[in-house]
């Protein structure tokens, strides 16, 4: 991929948002010679003075949306809807809508690699990101992930893969966006408090083939009909990844080994032993990412040196302390059902999740029989605690806190010896916490009070 031709200078550009993504556009496009407004719907955004000091009009509060005026190019952050009136409204006089990802793409040198799903893109990106540096590629990562996309830009040349995890919000706004490798991790029900329907979150995900070609490449969890049906469309080549034994092409496990198969012939790339994360769906996302390293023709040793070396995302089934022989682990990352499901399923029993936040739409009875056949109880906190309760009724026992630090306390009363006290929300976290992140950071804040405690109680 080479820099397209995308001149924004002295044009009059509004960004949306002003979280890590919306500064992350505007630096860019200072940096490109544009006349930058910043629109927030919050009242107080810091750093504002220094944003009007480099010349940026700064519109805070909320009904903002009248400021974007008569701009002509609209950068949204993900955390914008497309519908939300004013951008629906600019859209209609034509002014151009993108988001964040496609600003950056636009300006962007080297090749994209880009990880969308329901669940596992992170440990997916993180994990590729690692496999291609270890084989001597000029690799970032960043997206979704934490790192803006933009930010990558000056640095970036044509020799860089940027491994990119995107989500549903951001594929809304993508139209020139186009990966050299797409990988679809999984496909449940998810934001359907945003997109509406499974049908539009479908819709949305698929975006992230739309631009591929015959030389680019699709890599598909052949284990999950849904992402194979989505794929059907895509014009690139197919190399797929799971446990599937019919896999012809792609990545997947034979007995003790993790293996690359071309033309349905077998060719051995580490031991399963080498991965050390827990639960089988982690292993579908070293799959995956070995997806990626294989394409871009990182070698096995390589491959698994990367996979050795990583210990886990922070906030994803990461294990903060084991107290009295009852484990505590931070899965905040685990904001839908199908996240709290894999939680669960990571461990041989005796589970108690502490559940809840502001709900996105799940499927909450969708738990029942796996938390019948490995769960103790359940901990419900924050605005959707009576929804889950109702939806899980009766399986297990059940209990409300009022804070983090009374969810740890009741959840380690309810775990049996051995057992394992988990936060798995399958929720977000804006009722209680400004970010997952927040949320998992005072849920070990709270394990380690715990521990102390137990520690003096000795």
């Amino acid at each position: 991929m080479t820099t397209r031709p995308f001149d924004v200078s002295g044009r009059r550009v509004v960004v949306m948002g002003a979280g890590r993504s919306g500064r992350a556009a505007v630096d860019l496009l200072l940096s490109r010679g544009a006349i930058v407004s910043l629109v927030d719907s919050r009242s107080v955004i810091d750093g504002a003075d220094d944003l009007r000091a480099r010349g940026v009009t700064v519109h805070a509060g909320p009904g903002v949306g009248g400021a974007i005026g008569d701009a002509d190019l609209i950068v949204v952050s993900p955390g914008i809807a497309v519908d939300e009136p004013s951008v629906a409204a600019a859209r209609a006089r034509g002014a151009v809508v993108i988001g964040e990802i496609e600003l950056a793409f636009r300006h962007l040198e080297g090749r994209v690699v880009a990880v969308t799903g329901t669940k596992g893109k992170s440990t997916t990106t993180t994990v590729a990101t690692l496999m291609l540096r270890a084989g001597g590629v000029d690799a970032t990562a960043g997206g979704n992930l934490g790192v803006a996309l933009s930010s990558f830009v000056d640095a970036s040349t044509p020799g860089t893969v940027h491994v990119v995890e995107v989500s549903s919000f951001q594929l809304e706004t993508i139209d020139t966006f186009h990966p050299w490798i797409a990988v679809f991790v999984n496909l449940e029900p998810d934001h359907l408090d945003r997109h509406g329907s499974f049908e539009a979150y479908r819709a949305a995900k698929a975006r992230v083939f739309q631009r591929q070609t015959a030389d680019d490449w699709a890599v598909v969890n052949a284990d999950d009909a849904a992402v194979v049906e989505l794929a059907r469309a895509t014009k690139a080549r197919r190399f797929d990844f799971g446990f599937d034994t019919t896999i012809v092409d792609g990545i997947t496990v034979e007995g003790d080994m993790v293996v690359e198969r071309r033309g349905g012939v077998s060719h051995r790339v580490m031991p399963v032993s080498v991965v050390h994360l827990p639960g089988r769906h982690l292993l579908a996302d070293v799959l995956a990412a070995t997806a990626v390293a294989r394409i871009a023709g990182v070698d096995p040793e390589a491959i698994a040196s990367a996979v050795r070396a990583f210990d886990g995302l922070e906030h994803a089934l990461e294990r903060v302390a084991t107290i009295d022989g009852v484990m505590f682990v931070n899965d905040s990352k685990a904001t839908n059902v199908i996240a709290v499901r894999r939680a669960i399923e990571s461990f041989a029993g005796g589970v108690v999740p502490i559940m809840g936040g502001r709900d996105k739409g799940g499927a909450f009875a969708d738990l029942r029989q796996v938390l019948r056949a490995r769960a103790a109880g359940v901990v419900l906190i924050g605005e959707s605690a009576a929804l889950i309760e109702e939806a899980i009724g009766g399986v297990v026992p059940t209990e409300r806190a009022s804070s983090m630090e009374d969810a740890v306390l009741r959840a380690r009363r309810l775990a049996p010896p051995e057992g394992v006290v988990v936060l798995a929300p399958g929720c977000s976290s804006f009722d209680m916490f400004i970010d997952y992140g927040a949320r998992g950071r005072a849920f070990k804040a709270a394990v380690h009070a715990l521990a102390d405690s137990a520690s003096t109680a000795v």
